[in-house]
């Protein structure tokens, strides 16, 4: 029986290739010079760390250039508060959303089964969603309906099996 497997990853390596640029970058802009601004990967959150909340938000517009230039999909990016640190500065948490949760799970099995294709079904398995079927085309049919629409996350079809 066909299947095939809907995740949402990241590229660590791109990731830290994309904040690495970042950082590199506003060390050298003139408009961040003296302003103490940084970017650092930690485990699944970047943290960025500036002077004012208009500098924060030209530090977000550098680092989601450089995410895109790495093709790694701003909606894995989940953006915290802003909070006050030290000395009248700001720091702010964009944590890197990877797997599907259990809500986002459901809405897109319920959208693979509001298709009405015949014979095709899902499990969630984890992070993860296995949708199967009887036909290869009714699968393919599926992958191409869940491209079109959004649901928040970035989604990635694997483990294509006939």
């Amino acid at each position: 029986m066909p299947s095939f497997d809907v995740v949402s990853e990241v590229d660590m390596q791109e990731v830290r290739n994309a904040v690495d640029q970042a950082a590199r970058e506003i060390a050298t802009r003139f408009d961040f010079k003296g302003t103490d601004s940084s970017i650092a990967l930690k485990d699944q959150t970047i943290e960025l760390h500036t002077e004012s909340e208009a500098r924060l938000q030209a530090l977000t517009q550098v680092l989601e250039e450089k995410m895109v230039k790495r093709k790694v999909s701003l909606k894995a990016l989940g953006y915290g508060n802003v909070e006050e640190a030290a000395k009248g500065t700001v720091r702010q948490t964009v944590t890197l959303q990877v797997g599907i949760n259990d809500e986002k799970a459901r809405a897109v099995g319920k959208f693979v089964k509001g298709l009405g294709l015949k014979g095709v079904s899902h499990q969630v398995q984890g992070d993860h969603l296995r949708v199967s079927g009887k036909k290869r085309d009714d699968l393919q049919a599926a992958i191409a309906a869940m491209r079109e629409h959004d649901f928040g996350i970035p989604l990635q079809f694997t483990n294509f099996r006939d």
